[in-house]
């Protein structure tokens, strides 16, 4: 930090009224962020009394922001090799002149005069640290005195079991290594604002433990699901986010312009068209774990940037997807949870894989649905229908589409235990191939659990006459305002022409998957950092 005081004062700049009390030169430093923080109406009387004691730290010559430290353990650590350890053991170990370095952040602070404990927080968990003005060296003690709740640092020590049996590391040196300006939220009330916890999620994660673990089990998940797929012959390839023709799904896409090429990109809605150019190339089962963006509504199960696998087999059609499918939900619940039965918004899911139904359509709209093909194929009975349920639809809209909604009002929130429903009309299915029985059909099926769409999968159509006929009509509904019809695209039609083996492919929404191995009610509970409005 500078040293140089302004010329009106050292806790004072020019052009504020913010006051400090200390007399440290290096105070005006501060006032820049101080101005910013006022500016948010987010100074407070904690924050200055920070700035303080970081001012009077740094003319005493103690670094505030220290550059590494090294430590050789981790809370978890301790645990594990000494949480059974008696107090002999741990006795004998400080005699030995063994000592631990750890660093983290400071949890809690509880000070009795010549003696405290507090709490440090790593990456793996917390471990209760102790501090005595007579064992410890009178720099590390006075450090001590000026820390704060929310400070990281690094501690040396050996380990010792309180009269209550906690293990307890008795701290014999402390560094300061991150000086915390702002202070965390109260311990009892903690950050409770749903929006504020999504939107400082770096505090949500320190402050509210369960939720790191969430985040933990997804790392979990997505290893075990790319471990999964690898073990069943798979191999994993990456295809470009950026693309000049968004396909591979009917949404509508973000859109963006390369200066140096002078040329529209768009965000990928889907990575599909690509990896099934990759089948015409001689993969025969490719996957990619990726980011895809679709420019639509938000909700508790939709972000507008979410991550999916997608994955193709050639020669393989829908119905050893839907084998596979329930193999590898049965194979990751087990793996993460423990058991093929979970336990989702206190309903038991059982994921075995005899126990998922298969359910066509048409059929899922007369026996989950209640409704017969008397309305579901009278195109005015259905849109009286859906209006009267206060969604939108209207007489020009194709009958497939309306029944779609149909589906999603009145079947798909029944749909709780695994469900595969097949053979959706081909006016819903661009890219499905046709079902040799009834063409009007494809040889497609989504799969539900808990009320929602988990994926979606087909096989894949490879006769480039018709897929070319199916991108004409896809192109007549843009051209007609429907944003998330399908473009024309040229080169994968070529890429048709020199013939794509006969092959089904899927995509798996993963952060739904996260949601029902986590048993979290909405996705921006699994997302890191979920889209959200700017802060006024």
């Amino acid at each position: 930090m500078g040293n140089n005081p302004s010329k009106s004062g050292p806790a004072a700049s020019r052009g504020t009224k913010i006051k400090l009390a200390t007399k440290s030169p290096r105070a005006a430093a501060f006032v820049p962020l101080l101005q910013g923080l006022e500016r948010r109406n987010e100074l407070n009387e904690v924050i200055k009394g920070r700035v303080v004691k970081i001012c009077e730290l740094l003319d005493q010559g103690v670094g505030v922001y220290a550059n590494g430290f090294v430590k050789d353990s981790h809370s978890l650590d301790m645990e594990r090799l000494y949480g059974r350890a008696d107090a002999a053991e741990l006795e004998a170990l400080e005699a030995e002149g063994k000592l631990f370095s750890l660093a983290g952040r400071v949890l809690t602070l509880r000070s009795f005069g010549k003696v405290a404990f507090f709490d440090l927080l790593d990456s793996t968990g917390s471990l209760q640290c102790y501090m005595d003005k007579e064992e410890t060296d009178e720099k590390s003690f006075k450090l001590f005195k000026r820390l704060d709740v929310g400070d990281i640092i690094g501690v040396r020590g050996s380990l010792f079991r309180t009269k209550t049996g906690e293990l307890t590391l008795k701290c014999a040196e402390i560094t300061l290594l991150t000086k915390s300006i702002r202070p965390l939220p109260e311990k009892y009330h903690g950050l409770k604002d749903m929006e504020q916890r999504y939107r400082r999620r770096y505090v949500d994660i320190i402050v509210n433990p369960e939720k790191k673990e969430i985040f933990e089990k997804r790392i979990r998940i997505i290893r075990e699901f790319r471990r999964l797929m690898e073990e069943a012959g798979f191999r994993e390839v990456e295809t470009p986010i950026l693309q000049p023709i968004p396909g591979g799904a009917t949404a509508k896409p973000f859109e963006t312009h390369h200066n140096a090429l002078d040329m529209t990109l768009y965000l990928r809605i889907s990575p599909e068209l690509y990896l099934k150019r990759l089948l015409v190339g001689g993969f025969e089962k490719i996957f990619e774990l990726n980011r895809s963006f679709r420019n639509e509504g938000i909700s508790t199960r939709h972000n507008p940037e979410f991550t999916m696998c997608e994955f193709y087999w050639a020669y393989a059609t829908f119905e050893d997807l839907m084998d596979f499918t329930a193999r590898l939900f049965a194979d990751l619940a087990l793996k993460i949870c423990g058991s093929t039965r979970i336990t989702y918004s206190g309903q038991e899911i059982d994921l075995r894989p005899d126990l998922w139904k298969r359910l066509d359509f048409y059929d899922s709209l007369l026996e989950i649905g209640g409704h017969g093909p008397e309305m579901f194929n009278d195109r005015q009975a259905l849109c009286r229908y859906i209006q009267s349920r206060g969604e939108k639809a209207v007489d020009s809209e194709k009958i497939g589409k309306l029944q779609a909604k149909l589906f999603d009002l009145d079947v798909e929130p029944k749909l709780i235990q695994p469900h595969f429903i097949c053979h959706y009309p081909a006016e819903l299915s661009p890219l499905s191939r046709r079902n040799e029985a009834d063409p009007s059909l494809t040889d497609r099926f989504e799969f539900f659990i808990c009320g929602r769409e988990m994926g979606n999968a087909f096989s894949e159509l490879n006769d480039p006459a018709d897929q070319r006929a199916r991108f004409e009509e896809q192109v007549a509904e843009k051209e007609a305002g429907n944003e998330e019809a399908h473009f024309m695209d040229e080169d994968y039609l070529r890429a048709l022409e020199y013939g794509m083996p006969p092959a089904a492919g899927e995509g798996i929404g993963l952060d739904r998957l996260v949601m029902l191995l986590t048993d979290a009610p909405s996705i921006r509970e699994v997302i890191l950092f979920p889209t959200l409005k700017p802060e006024s």
